[in-house]
């Protein structure tokens, strides 16, 4: 009733609706509507067609038909125009009813409905109008009938530039990209539509070379280029690429980021640990007065999530006038790599009570909660909960997290029955989680029968070698340890390197284990790392050298473990920033047990909070404990 009250107020100075000899009032419910659509009130449009018009024409139709469209209200739009066929006095369509109503057909990915769309066109005679043409040539690549889509580019008597960029556009869409560069290469007239079509093309197939050489040819760029790109990297994980490029937007143009650019950028942050960068786009939304769309939203409350500012995150969530499940699944996640298990299982309690249905990601979240806290009756609860209350059926990556949760916990037994009566052929991750729990809890017999159980699956799995050279060499079976290495070498088996990253002055600086020389600042890094090293032997550190699978003298082990990549990140940590300043790292792999026992004390030696974000969960190290409580 507000937006009645509205609308009422607004018409309230026109005469027109109250004398009936005055301008029909269809021409002021167009302009009206119009305006509604162009800045996204289409409910308020709505009302005035429904509650002013007894006898609206078509350009009344169109217009609220177009204000559905435009603000991508597919099945609103939809709605109104079967209203309109089944009105006996609303007028026909014509070709501007049918460029709003198959652009809705395209959104929803309707082909059947398309169709019959496309038999009324056909119908009333505006198959040959360009626009309409163009729409039902989106729509047909959209919904994955090509040949269809290029028979009507090929019967259309005009062809303007938008013509090629949605032919362009659904070559690019169904993944012929060398059709579509042909197409590109051939077109008379290019605008930034047809550049950033193409770039985007590229872009979705990971061809980031010919993206960016297109990118870089382009006469002009607009905000929408530089997203094509930007949005390129990000989703193709080159996230120093997507950083890199947007700061060069920044110098290079006078051009505003869009809601597009920033959830890029967002997203390249949250997965870096560039947390600077991300309060810079969180105070730029906020000085610009930009609304807090809900995709905005989630991006930003993610990479406050993901950075290790989960009370930040939360603040972003509570700002949130539109949330939806993804919006609560961010909360529960974040809340769960943090070890805070109880919140995350509060949040979802609150999201079930505000009427979401969760997704099969926030029971995943759910289930990340109870494994790093060791809940197990609760973890099993809410994997039962999936199925049988919400009609979920739980994947792969779901019972890797029970096996998880129950290895963890010693339940090795339960873990590998679960495993052997999955419905699903379980796969390397899920046996390596079992494995896990087996080198923790030092069933050598299950861990040697499961490891060689995973080499039949992958042979190239490293950690199974390391774990069996391990064990070999843990009961003197030297000769059986070195054959393992020796298989590991022969079939080529290379260990993912080490690297973590931490951000300076808005700089993401990359570290890799053991290298020592390509930093700027290498020498000033191995200085503080010997420094490190003779705090920690003076505090009565003892590195856990039987972590180190080759077969050197125990002085080189301890080398090699104080080169860790994370070592190395928190060494430049504290040769760049001022005291008391927290260290941020995010780890591709998982903290070694040695690492994880050094960093505590060296937490406690520095008087420094250090936060690692390693590939399942956040460490809060101070004062010499850790947040995991030493189970992770």
């Amino acid at each position: 009733m507000r937006h009645l009250y509205q609308i009422q107020a607004q018409l309230a100075v026109f005469p027109v609706f109250t004398d009936s000899k005055s301008i029909d009032p269809n021409i002021l419910a167009v302009k009206l509507i119009g305006v509604c659509g162009a800045r996204a009130n289409v409910p308020h449009g709505a009302l005035i067609f429904t509650h002013y018009l007894t006898n609206p024409n078509i350009f009344a139709y169109n217009a609220l038909l177009k204000a559905f469209a435009q603000n991508n209200l597919w099945q609103g739009t939809i709605h109104h125009f079967n209203k309109q066929l089944l009105t006996p006095d609303a007028p026909n369509p014509d070709e501007y009813t049918f460029t709003s109503v198959v652009k809705a057909c395209a959104g929803l990915s309707w082909a059947v409905e398309g169709e019959k769309v496309h038999c009324a066109v056909t119908k009333y005679g505006c198959e040959s109008n360009r626009f309409v043409c163009n729409s039902l040539v989106d729509l047909y690549f959209k919904v994955g009938r090509f040949e269809i889509a290029q028979k009507l580019f090929d019967n259309m008597i005009f062809r303007d530039t938008v013509s090629w960029n949605t032919l362009l556009s659904g070559h690019c869409l169904s993944g012929n990209i060398n059709q579509a560069r042909w197409i590109f290469d051939g077109m008379g007239e290019k605008n930034l539509v047809s550049w950033s079509t193409m770039i985007s093309g590229y872009a979705k197939m990971g061809k980031l070379y010919e993206a960016r050489q297109l990118f870089d040819k382009m006469p002009e760029r607009n905000v929408v280029s530089w997203n094509a790109m930007i949005s390129g990297y990000a989703q193709n994980e080159k996230y120093f690429d997507a950083i890199e490029l947007f700061h060069q937007m920044q110098q290079q143009s006078n051009l505003v980021p869009s809601d597009v650019t920033l959830v890029s950028v967002l997203s390249a942050c949250a997965q870096l640990g560039a947390l600077d960068l991300g309060k810079w786009i969180d105070r730029f939304v906020k000085r610009n007065k930009i609304k807090l769309s809900l995709f905005l939203g989630n991006s930003l409350a993610d990479m406050y999530a993901k950075c290790g500012c989960i009370v930040d995150a939360k603040h972003v969530f509570n700002s949130m006038q539109e949330k939806d499940v993804t919006s609560w699944t961010i909360i529960i996640t974040g809340l769960a790599m943090h070890g805070h298990a109880n919140e995350a299982f509060t949040c979802f309690r609150e999201m079930i009570e505000h009427g979401m249905r969760p997704s099969d990601i926030t029971f995943m979240g759910l289930l990340t909660a109870c494994t790093h806290a060791g809940l197990v009756d609760e973890g099993l609860g809410y994997f039962h909960m999936m199925d049988q209350v919400y009609g979920i059926s739980p994947k792969i990556e779901h019972y890797g997290c029970v096996v998880d949760l129950l290895s963890r916990t010693g339940h090795l037994e339960k873990a590998e029955n679960l495993i052997i009566s999955m419905p699903i052929e379980p796969n390397v991750i899920v046996w390596g989680a079992l494995l896990g729990g087996c080198r923790t809890y030092k069933d050598a017999e299950r861990g040697v029968r499961i490891a060689q159980r995973i080499l039949e699956l992958d042979r190239d799995h490293s950690g199974s070698y390391v774990y069996l050279a391990n064990v070999y060499a843990s009961k003197g079976r030297l000769d059986d340890a070195s054959k393992c290495r020796l298989r590991m070498r022969d079939n080529g088996v290379i260990r993912t390197p080490g690297c973590s990253w931490m951000e300076v002055d808005n700089t993401v600086h990359e570290f890799f284990m053991g290298d020592l020389i390509s930093h700027p600042q290498s020498e000033k890094i191995n200085l503080m790392i010997r420094e490190l090293r003779w705090k920690l032997k003076l505090a009565g550190y003892k590195p856990k050298t039987d972590l180190v699978v080759h077969n050197v003298d125990e002085e080189e082990k301890e080398d090699a473990l104080s080169i860790h990549s994370e070592r190395l990140a928190i060494a430049f940590g504290l040769i760049s920033t001022g005291p008391g300043t927290t260290i941020r790292i995010v780890k591709n792999l998982r903290v070694c047990d040695d690492c994880h026992d050094a960093i505590k004390m060296i937490s406690q030696l520095v008087q420094r909070e250090i936060i690692v974000r390693d590939r399942s969960r956040f460490h809060h190290f101070q004062k010499g404990s850790c947040s995991c409580n030493d189970f992770w």
